[in-house]
């Protein structure tokens, strides 16, 4: 069910799948979504401060008119804030647009913004500090990372006080990055997979699609399917109430080791992972 839960590494409990906001417009179409997505039974949302539509978000978590304890809210900080005194002024500014009092999860974005390649590491250790401290004053429950590989990983452990809870990257049989994959679950940091779809390119896969009809389920299902059978936690997103909802139907079936095993094997059907340490923003 869209309530069931993993248990991040500090006790804190994330519904096993998240309703993606990435590439959502601002305005009527982010809010609509959002309470689709809420009337549809997900609990957790996931957006960001580079998507530009927090306030709308926070627009469809209000509408629904659900109890806030019940929602599990990420946001993520970006390139532009890192540093201490701007990630601080970054998570105020969330909550402010997103109308909440606290956030579940706080991200950081990208690892290693264009902008600050010479000194990349000590500007995540100052924002990491600024999360641990507005953990500490109660405003965000757990915090993690998004995109960082394991060097990445490794020089904010130097420093960190509280371990991430999550790494949120872009997974799916496309581009499963293994290596990093089998880091994270040794670090105790969970898995959480943006684009779970390949960004739409898995949809018309031949293979997703003849799995699919093994089991009377869409490609999309197959897919968001896949991903919870690898322990990960997928944010499929849409703005589309059928999709949307569709999108959660994918606790009633099964897919069999031989046809995971098939998915497994798709590796650059899609596109794959872009390199945090060469991405030009």
């Amino acid at each position: 069910m869209l309530t069931d839960t993993y248990t991040l590494n500090n006790g804190v409990k994330i519904p096993v799948v998240g309703f993606g906001t990435w590439q959502t417009p601002s305005g009527e179409v982010a809010k609509e979504s959002v309470l689709a997505a809420l009337n549809s039974g997900y609990r957790h949302i996931d957006t960001a401060a580079a998507y530009g539509n927090e306030e709308s978000v926070g627009e469809g978590i209000k509408a629904s008119g659900i109890n806030r304890h019940d929602l599990f809210v990420t946001t993520k900080l970006w390139n532009s804030d890192h540093g201490y005194d701007k990630t601080k002024q970054a998570i105020d500014t969330s909550l402010e647009k997103l109308g909440l009092d606290y956030l579940d999860l706080y991200l950081i974005h990208w690892p290693n913004p264009a902008a600050m390649r010479d000194h990349w590491a000590e500007l995540n250790a100052e924002s990491w500090q600024a999360m641990e401290e507005a953990v500490k004053a109660g405003k965000i429950r757990a915090i993690g990372v998004s995109n960082f590989r394991k060097h990445h990983l490794d020089e904010l452990l130097k420093t960190a006080e509280i371990k991430p809870a999550v790494n949120q990257n872009y997974l799916n049989p496309s581009d499963m990055q293994e290596d990093l994959v089998k880091y994270n679950n040794e670090l105790g940091i969970l898995n959480e997979a943006y684009s779970p779809l390949g960004t739409g390119g898995l949809l018309g896969n031949e293979t997703v699609k003849a799995v699919g009809e093994h089991y009377g389920k869409s490609p999309a299902q197959v897919l968001i399917r896949w991903s919870l059978q690898h322990g990960f936690l997928p944010l499929p997103k849409s703005v589309h109430p059928k999709y949307i909802e569709a999108n959660a139907e994918v606790f009633d079936f099964e897919i069999s080791p031989e046809d995971m095993k098939t998915l497994d094997g798709l590796h650059g059907a899609a596109k794959v992972a872009n390199d945090p340490d060469e991405v030009d923003f």
